[in-house]
């Protein structure tokens, strides 16, 4: 199983590359895409639609400002979204944190911290799903622990 990372714009690169260095750090396969849910929304469509048969066993939705990316991703697909909010709206990404975790009741999207530390804790915690299943990831998974939660 791979982890799609996705985000909005190009320039989510630089924030979103943290969540590929830890998944590369715990031998998760991973694809990094561009496709925003306004600008994209039947590539964002087909991509979800096609993720699991396509081999990816998670996703993680990098958005900032209105946020719609994450929420978009889970109704188009049974996986787990993470949502990474991103600053670049109101101060702090605090209107696209609020945009994330403002779900509907049965569309979850498991929502992290604003920025580089929720890119990071997205990738720890598909690496914790994927551990649940694969024994080598969780051996990475119990190495990082004893390393103080650092890669």
């Amino acid at each position: 199983m791979k982890v799609m990372i996705i985000m909005g714009s190009k320039s989510d690169e630089s924030v979103m590359q943290e969540s590929q260095n830890w998944l590369n750090w715990f031998g998760i396969e991973n694809e990094m895409i561009v496709a925003s849910a306004h600008r994209n929304p039947d590539k964002v469509r087909d991509l979800m639609v096609n993720a699991r048969s396509n081999g990816f066993g998670a996703v993680i939705a990098a958005a900032g400002m209105a946020a719609a990316l994450p929420g978009v991703c889970a109704a188009y697909t049974s996986l787990p979204v993470l949502g990474v909010p991103l600053d670049g709206g109101l101060p702090g990404g605090i209107d696209a944190l609020y945009s994330i975790v403002q779900m509907p009741a049965g569309l979850p999207v498991g929502t992290l911290a604003v920025g580089k530390a929720g890119a990071r804790n997205a990738a720890v915690l598909c690496a914790r799903m994927f551990a649940l299943s694969d024994e080598k990831i969780a051996e990475k998974v119990e190495a990082f622990k004893a390393q103080e939660y650092k890669i």
